[in-house]
């Protein structure tokens, strides 16, 4: 069991994040200042230490030299995002900003943990690879991912920058880390920036850096995020957002491999390897004139396509199996299963929100399950309306209904409308299905089931 040091001088916030490692774990201890951590406990005994930035007397900066070997891992607001930036190149292994997510939090731990243990396995093997085994998984077996995963395997061996395009939740910032993780650079830092959470007037000096009066407000001189990733990993993600003063200085950057901090003079000699990625059609953009077209063809060396889960069908039960488990591991929960109408849903739902929205809805069903079922209602998802074509394929499939006799019926139309066929599947199954399952049978929501019987004059069963 992994042993962990808090140093947080706010109590609620030790309090909290003690009882979530607690729960997930690990062992835990705690501490409200520098002093008191070296006074209460031998920090050499601890595989992590999480401390806050500022605190009361020393600041957490400290711990990093008095830590020794101790992977420290900074928590810091937003305000101070760039003193933890500073706190890396002191050697902290990561920093998170508050609030945290719990996940978010939880997952952070488990790889600076883990990567803490590879460096030791290396040590003790005597490896001088100076490679990280891949920690990332991405999961997935389709035709799509395959190509993916051969694709990251080759780009990884090399410093090209790569450029991953696909829609929002698809998994951009996963394949990012997996080729970060099965490169040369693995056990140097990955810094990962989202262009669009950061405020435009910020940007440069975030990713940059500055000198000090370089600006209202800047009383000191600071450090950028891409300095911060020296030797590692830089992670743009939503680099369709960056504006364009921002876009020059990359490009710079990229072709020069030098940067210059706002308000010096002397530019910076750096060695990072640029990931890019965006939900946006950056050749569309750069003719318009909202991306550098320059920047563009920069970035565009090796480009990543991430499939859209609706283009993974043989995929979607298989994510949605592994979320499940991971979230009744995460909650405890009796062993769930899904239900065959559950699983009918997944597979047939757009996904519009993609991989993301599969692991929030399944989330969303783990939390509400009394059972050890997951049902269609708990995933929280409504189909859209479907085809004719498609609804009477699956009323015919489920009801193993006999092809039409064209001499017995030829004044019969075969050609029903939406409407019609809607009316005659109502009126026959409502006797024998209740309206809620009617409407999954439809593919519909109540609601729309509702709505059609008022547009249609379908009058429901009386009741009793």
């Amino acid at each position: 069991m992994s042993r962990i040091l808090i140093v947080e001088d706010e109590s609620i916030i030790r309090s909290a994040l003690r009882r979530l490692l607690e729960k997930n774990g690990y062992e835990v201890s705690d501490a409200g200042s520098v002093a008191e951590a070296c006074g209460d406990f031998s920090l050499d005994s601890f595989d992590l230490i999480i401390t806050d930035l500022r605190l009361p007397g020393a600041p957490g900066t400290d711990l990093i030299g008095l830590a020794g070997s101790v992977p420290v891992l900074i928590m810091t607001s937003y305000a101070s995002l760039r003193s933890a930036v500073d706190a890396m190149k002191l050697g902290a292994v990561d920093y998170i900003a508050k609030p945290f997510d719990h996940d978010e939090m939880l997952k952070t731990v488990a790889a600076t943990l883990s990567q803490s243990r590879t460096a030791s396995d290396n040590e003790i093997g005597g490896s001088t690879s100076g490679k990280a085994p891949e920690q990332t998984r991405i999961i997935g077996s389709c035709k799509s991912m395959q190509e993916l995963y051969r694709r990251i395997g080759k780009v990884a061996r090399t410093d090209a920058t790569v450029l991953i395009l696909g829609e929002s939740g698809t998994g951009k910032e996963l394949a990012a880390r997996a080729i970060h993780e099965q490169s040369n650079r693995a056990n140097r830092p990955m810094v990962c920036v989202n262009c669009a959470a950061i405020p435009e007037t910020l940007i440069e000096s975030e990713l940059f850096g500055h000198e000090k009066g370089a600006f209202t407000g800047a009383t000191s001189g600071r450090s950028g995020l891409i300095e911060a990733a020296d030797g590692g990993t830089l992670f743009l993600d939503e680099i369709g957002e960056l504006p364009l003063e921002a876009q020059a200085r990359l490009l710079r950057f990229l072709q020069e491999g030098e940067i210059r901090r706002v308000g010096a003079v002397q530019p910076l000699k750096v060695d990072v390897r640029l990931i890019a990625a965006t939900h946006r059609d950056l050749k569309t953009r750069a003719r318009s004139g909202q991306f550098r077209e320059d920047l563009y063809y920069r970035l565009y060396v090796m480009e990543l396509r991430m499939p859209p889960l609706r283009a993974r069908e043989d995929d979607i039960l298989e994510l949605a199996e592994a979320f499940l488990s991971k979230q009744a591991e995460k909650m405890r929960c009796e062993s769930l299963n899904f239900s065959p109408e559950a699983l009918e849903l997944l597979r047939r739902y757009h996904w519009p929100g993609n991989v993301r929205e599969l692991e929030n809805a399944i989330e969303r069903a783990v939390i509400l399950a009394d059972g050890r079922q997951i049902t269609p209602d708990l995933l929280g998802l409504e189909l859209e309306q479907q085809s004719l074509a498609d609804i009477e394929s699956q009323y015919a499939q489920r009801h193993r209904l006999p092809p039409v006799d064209s001499d017995a019926s030829s004044g019969a139309r075969t050609d029903l409308s939406l409407d019609d066929y809607f009316q005659r599947f109502v009126l026959e199954n409502q006797d024998q299905m209740s309206e809620t399952e009617l409407a999954k049978t439809l593919g519909i929501s109540r609601k729309s089931l509702w709505e059609r019987r008022q547009k249609l004059g379908i009058p429901r069963k009386p009741k009793g």
